[in-house]
């Protein structure tokens, strides 16, 4: 199969980018503002979380609304189209919360080995 016809990869032409599934994963609980996106993701620049959201609504999978009613505010949340990938990012997030699981297992399991080697 060539990568073009790929559905995996379309799906990653989306999707991907370094802050992009974590965007999703905060927007999955519903409307955030900017500065909410920042607060919660605090190692992503401005500009970068800017040109990430902005390549997300191209995409169709988030939507911005913008309002008035002292100071401009705008919010970010799922589209129609982003609202599919909810099950999605549950269980990325759930498959994540056990490789993070078996990252500690083996990192404790390498530092008995190691001690036990020293001994």
């Amino acid at each position: 199969m060539l990568l073009k016809d790929c559905p995996v990869s379309a799906a990653l032409r989306c999707i991907s980018g370094k802050w992009k599934p974590i965007i999703l994963h905060e927007l999955k609980s519903g409307p955030l503002s900017f500065g909410q996106l920042l607060r919660r993701i605090p190692e992503a620049s401005h500009k970068v979380l800017t040109e990430q959201l902005r390549q997300l609504q191209a995409a169709g999978i988030v939507t911005k609304t913008t309002s008035r009613p002292i100071v401009m505010r705008s919010e970010y949340a799922l589209s129609e189209l982003g609202q599919t990938l909810r099950p999605i990012l549950n269980q990325l997030a759930n498959w994540g919360q056990e490789a993070k699981q078996r990252e500690r297992k083996a990192s404790a399991s390498s530092m008995r080995t190691k001690a036990t080697q020293r001994n």
